[in-house]
């Protein structure tokens, strides 16, 4: 089993993608928190745990042995650049020296150009910066940029482009489902894409982009 590296692991969303990991018969979750009490959650659940602070040095994470990362972290719109870009740029560089196989990025739609963006425009220019750091970082990638999330019930469908042209959202559990899927080996390298709810599986939408990149 590979054990995946999840930053953000006690977000609403970080928390359905460690459990989906736990399930996973290929992956095993090892769940980055940043205070010791949000331990107890994964503890209870027999999931390792590693403290980490992203504004911090964060060398010592990868004490364990870590094959992929999956960045899912967010600062809720407080400390976009030093979380959201300087952070990931952080986990990013300690991914390079690890040799790392892969780094999964939750991203958000609008990070490609934040510019355009009426609302969020710091919080997008904040993603926008740290995908543009993965991409030309030399690791594998795959930049997974959702709608607006929502806690709606799994569908296991959603609808993928490279770029949708359309505004959309999409539920938590999909935008997980989709970021476990995506760890896969064969599945979306060095690709970067948009989803929102649709009608497509979520394997057979990722065909199509790992088509490409393989």
């Amino acid at each position: 089993m590979e054990n995946i590296l999840v930053a953000g692991a006690n977000g609403t969303t970080g928390k359905k993608i460690v459990n989906l990991l736990n399930e996973s018969q290929y992956f095993n979750p090892i769940a980055m928190v940043r205070k010791e009490e949000q331990q107890a959650y994964f503890k209870a659940k027999q999931i390792d745990t590693v403290l980490g602070d992203l504004e911090k040095d964060i060398s010592h994470v990868f004490k364990g042995n870590v094959d992929k990362v999956l960045f899912a972290a967010g600062s809720g719109g407080k400390k976009v650049v030093e979380v959201d870009q300087e952070g990931a740029k952080r986990l990013v560089d300690e991914s390079n020296k690890n040799n790392i196989k892969k780094f999964v990025m939750l991203s958000s739609m609008g990070a490609g150009q934040p510019e355009n963006a009426e609302e969020l425009k710091e919080y997008l220019k904040a993603k926008h910066n740290a995908d543009e750091y993965l991409k030309s970082s030399g690791l594998n990638f795959s930049i997974v940029r959702p709608g607006s999330l929502t806690n709606d019930e799994l569908t296991n469908k959603i609808e993928l482009e490279e770029k949708l042209n359309k505004r959309g959202e999409i539920s938590r559990n999909d935008v997980a489902q989709t970021l476990v899927s995506v760890l896969n080996d064969d599945v979306a390298n060095n690709t970067t894409f948009e989803i929102i709810k649709g009608d497509t599986l979520i394997g057979e939408a990722l065909n199509k982009v790992s088509a490409v990149s393989a």
